[in-house]
């Protein structure tokens, strides 16, 4: 037998997709991504078929954004989740996962520097006038020249 959902939610705020969306900051195929991928609770369905969502899809939607916005992937994110949930996690797992991104972005931040000296590197070689193919650039990166070699 169905379970009546007006007593399974009486006295708790529901809200519907769009109302979800615009308190979390996102829009409507957001939250249904996030539910696809399972990264918010499946919401129960009124006999209407409308979802019923609550406070906790908002808060784990704005969750999820906020772990974005540090550059955690959604995999990630469905880690930190994990152990959001589990009462057995420990503030020490968190934190080892923090430490983890923070390694990537450093990692990165390296990267993107080897890149920027690179193409200052092709600008500079480049007097900007002649025919392309005398282009120290082109010549670059089609592997001609030992100018930008850092990009290997």
């Amino acid at each position: 037998m169905r379970e009546n959902m007006d007593e399974k939610y009486e006295g708790i705020t529901t809200y519907k997709i769009g109302e979800v969306a615009r308190r979390a900051s996102v829009n409507k195929e957001t939250v249904r991504y996030y539910e696809k991928r399972e990264l918010i609770p499946q919401p129960d369905r009124r006999r209407s078929g409308y979802r019923i969502f609550t406070q906790r899809h908002i808060d784990q939607i704005k969750f999820i954004k906020r772990a974005q916005e540090l550059g955690f992937t959604l995999s990630e994110i469905q880690e930190l989740l994990d152990l959001r949930m589990d009462e057995h996690t420990t503030c020490t797992e968190i934190k080892s996962e923090a430490q983890e991104k923070y390694q990537d972005v450093v990692k990165k931040i390296e990267d993107l520097q080897r890149i920027k000296w690179t193409l200052l590197e092709l600008i500079d070689s480049c007097a900007g006038e002649g025919p392309k193919g005398d282009c120290p650039i082109l010549g670059a990166l089609e592997g001609e020249t030992d100018t930008g070699q850092n990009l290997r």
